[in-house]
């Protein structure tokens, strides 16, 4: 128990993390392509999720678009997080690399925010591995080999 709860918390740290680098590698991707294509919001709609012991609930705001890159077959798209002011029918700016259009974004380039985010999330998940090692150790120090 004082091993594989910090194993499992740790491991899903780390794939957390690994999402994030990706996502963020995508946006900048897309950013500094240069590529554009006027796209349209499809849909939005929103998923929210709670917890039960805080009672604290979180909202998502996911926009589908659709656009056509110059390759000429029409793609679609979800992303989450995008302005509250984009709804269904609006005509958006659309960023994407040309090697890989379906992992575009309608978001603004702010590699600056982005990067800050990206940052600030993997400080925290660093924190919580941290965490889970310190946990361990201690957990081994104290018990010593009482551990399975």
């Amino acid at each position: 128990m004082f091993v594989v709860v910090p194993v499992a918390i740790g491991a899903v740290a780390i794939v957390v993390a690994v999402k994030v680098v990706r996502r963020s590698l995508e946006l900048r991707q897309a950013w500094s392509s240069g590529l554009t294509a006027e796209g349209r919001c499809l849909r939005t709609y929103t998923t929210t999720s709670s917890r039960s012991d805080s009672g604290h609930t979180t909202t998502t705001l996911h926009h589908v678009y659709e656009f056509t890159p110059s390759a000429g077959r029409p793609l679609r798209f979800e992303e989450e997080n995008g302005p509250a002011t984009t709804v269904e029918g609006d005509f958006v700016t659309v960023h994407y690399a040309a090697d890989r259009p379906e992992k575009a974004t309608a978001h603004e380039p702010s590699p600056f925010k982005d990067a800050a985010g990206t940052v600030a999330t993997l400080c925290f998940l660093g924190v919580v591995l941290a965490f889970c090692v310190f946990f361990m150790v201690s957990a081994n120090d104290l018990f010593g080999s009482e551990l399975p």
